[in-house]
């Protein structure tokens, strides 16, 4: 399947009079316009198509579900407007993911790690939306309020986990599918916790928004265990953020490269 043949079938799933396509060869991007809300996305053709031979026509439906949820947000953006007692979560990012709105809005967002940037969202039931500097008047907070409001509010999601163990490393799952699983990475309460559990060494790893993977790394096997994992996570996630892995250690975070698993073993040191 191509690109062209993809956005047929994407037509095909999306009926209405209301949308605008506009496909661009160049980026291999298509653009989805709302004629009557005169706002849009861009859909990178690529990352989908890679997911299609994956997951078939479950990719395809993933796909409409998101868009028509995030069109019904901007609907309600447009009737309703923004109010402050709206819930604000901070969501975990690339840092390719794009620094500013399709309008040129700047985002809100915060430094995070090398790898990885904090952005902050407004909860909008079945899906979010990404603050931007044109919305903060609107919200009634100032930024370090909003940044705040997201911190406290990130304590609060559910931390239920699944375990799996291989070859003596143990992992964990957190995996709840509501927009935030990789946000509890900013959760420090909780990493602490999990800390005090660890026997090895301490990994965390967000490949994408929806998983947070913390290991026990107990051996040279279970580094390689866990990068074939993320990089799996990695390339099926709907918005992928980083195949690489973190050590955790005293609160901080320390990118790994699975190949130097050796020289990080001998620096760390096995816990006892």
């Amino acid at each position: 399947m191509n690109s062209e043949q993809l956005i047929d079938i994407l037509k095909e799933h999306l009926p209405s009079e209301h949308f605008q396509w506009r496909f661009d060869r160049k980026t291999d991007k298509v653009r989805l316009e709302h004629s009557i809300l005169k706002k849009g996305m861009d859909i990178s053709l690529p990352e989908i198509l890679v997911k299609y031979e994956q997951k078939k026509l479950a990719a395809i439906e993933e796909l409409v579900h998101i868009i028509g949820e995030t069109f019904k947000a901007m609907e309600k953006e447009q009737t309703e407007g923004f109010v402050s007692s709206t819930a604000i979560y901070p969501v975990i990012r690339s840092t390719s993911f794009p620094k500013a709105s399709a309008a040129g809005h700047k985002f809100l967002m915060k430094d995070h790690t090398a790898e990885t940037r904090i952005y902050y969202a407004l909860d909008l039931g079945t899906t979010y939306r990404l603050i931007d500097e044109g919305m903060i008047a609107a919200i009634g907070l100032s930024e370090a309020e909003i940044m705040e409001s997201a911190l406290f509010r990130v304590r609060s999601l559910p931390t239920a986990m699944k375990r799996d163990e291989v070859s003596d490393n143990i992992y964990y799952f957190i995996n709840n599918n509501d927009g935030y699983d990789a946000s509890r990475l900013l959760n420090s309460a909780f990493l602490k916790e999990m800390e005090s559990k660890i026997e090895g060494h301490m990994t965390v790893s967000v490949p994408h928004q929806d998983v947070l993977i913390i290991g026990d790394i107990r051996n040279d096997t279970g580094y390689d265990v866990l990068a074939q994992m993320a990089m799996h996570f990695f390339t099926t996630g709907t918005v992928p953020i980083t195949s690489l892995s973190f050590i955790y250690k005293d609160g901080k975070l320390e990118p790994i490269f699975i190949m130097a698993k050796n020289r990080l073993a001998r620096r760390e040191g096995k816990k006892k």
